[in-house]
């Protein structure tokens, strides 16, 4: 089956969750056989820059890789974000700031896991920021890699046209004071603390559609409608933990370094993140549970209902079984049978027919077999 006819089956029998195949991102997207340039990536990389310190701040937008050159040796803080990314543009940015050719490799190679590397001269860490697609009603992933190093950090993401550092930009233009006034790796928290934090936007859509989806369970009873809608919903808290999970190990690497990059003071900010992250994790798990849950609630009272079905069958054949009999032995052809030449015999044995069935329904009710 073609994946067009796939998703049309699939759009015909949940009009509700329709969404364009070849957009959807799989579980599993990282491949180290293939080359950075293989991969599809964003060709049209856009920079941002932020540089400041407790006193003043310098932001320009639509740089080129010549006009952040400069800022290297200026003594400030130095944020460069990169929305989009393109292989030269990464290697001559990375190789100016002193970044190993392997860390290259990893901004450029997407759908990692989370995970933070410990170099001589920079800390570099990329984990996964997550979007909640409104319209496909979708849980969607783009990498963002991190380099902090001495008086600067550089980001890297997927997609130009979305982040959630605006809140970060904003309090540099207001003047404030713990972020001007802190170092790099000050700043290099702020970025992975606001992802984290992100994520409990899209665990609050996904916990709106669970309990949505109990409610139709519970009060609409439509089961076998609900079973595919929690399959999908189970696939999207699925990628949500593989995703998110790993983030907890990238905070932990972060407190256990020894890195000169790291002010000690700043390491009960991470700490903070890693409360945030485990906390997501576990509402992540919980998510995962429910979804389970409701999965073998409704498999039961699909059960439940069949059950009910065959009930009544077999109690209409049970009811039906003393006529049959009957209508088996009168229907006999022999030459002598009882009441065949009385006037009231038909009348008689048709009266049998439904007293019978009669007497067997006021027992079992008694019984309270139904």
């Amino acid at each position: 089956m073609s994946a067009k006819k796939y998703t049309e089956g699939l759009s015909k029998l949940l009009p509700e969750w329709t969404w364009n195949q070849a957009l959807r991102k799989p579980l599993t997207v990282f491949n180290p056989a293939k080359a950075p340039e293989e991969q599809k990536l964003p060709t049209e990389p856009v920079y941002s820059l932020f540089d400041y310190d407790a006193e003043t701040y310098e932001e320009k937008k639509n740089l080129s890789f010549e006009d952040c050159k400069p800022y290297k040796e200026k003594g400030r803080i130095t944020w460069i974000n990169i929305d989009g990314l393109r292989k030269s543009e990464v290697e001559q940015l990375c190789t100016h700031y002193g970044v190993h050719h392997l860390l290259v490799e990893d901004i450029l190679v997407t759908g990692q896991r989370a995970k933070m590397e410990d170099s001589d001269n920079v800390i570099f860490c990329l984990l996964p920021m997550l979007y909640y697609n409104e319209e496909r009603r979708e849980v969607e992933t783009e990498q963002v890699s991190i380099v902090l190093g001495k008086n600067f950090v550089l980001s890297f993401q997927e997609d130009p046209t979305r982040d959630v550092f605006d809140p970060i930009r904003e309090r540099i233009r207001r003047g404030s004071k713990r972020l001007r006034s802190g170092t790099a790796d000050y700043l290099c928290y702020s970025l992975i603390d606001i992802i984290v934090d992100s994520y409990f936007t899209i665990i609050e859509k996904i916990n709106s559609r669970i309990e949505r989806m109990e409610d139709i369970l519970l009060m609409q009873r439509k089961e076998q409608a609900v079973m595919g809608r929690l399959s999908i919903l189970r696939r999207e808290v699925i990628l949500m933990r593989r995703n998110v999970s790993p983030v907890k190990e990238l905070v932990h690497a972060f407190i256990r370094s020894q890195s000169d990059l790291l002010e000690e003071e700043h390491e009960k900010y991470y700490k903070d993140v890693l409360d945030h992250t485990t906390q997501a994790n576990e509402y992540i798990e919980n998510h995962r549970d429910m979804v389970m849950n409701l999965q073998d609630l409704a498999a039961s009272q699909i059960n439940l209902k069949m059950n009910e079905v065959m009930k009544v069958f077999t109690l209409l054949a049970t009811l039906m079984a003393p006529a049959t009999v009957i209508g088996g032995i009168f229907g006999m052809n022999f030459d002598v049978i009882p009441l065949s030449h009385q006037t009231d015999g038909f009348y008689l044995t048709v009266s049998l027919m439904l007293l019978i069935p009669v007497i067997m329904w006021i027992y079992f009710k008694r019984k309270g077999w139904f």
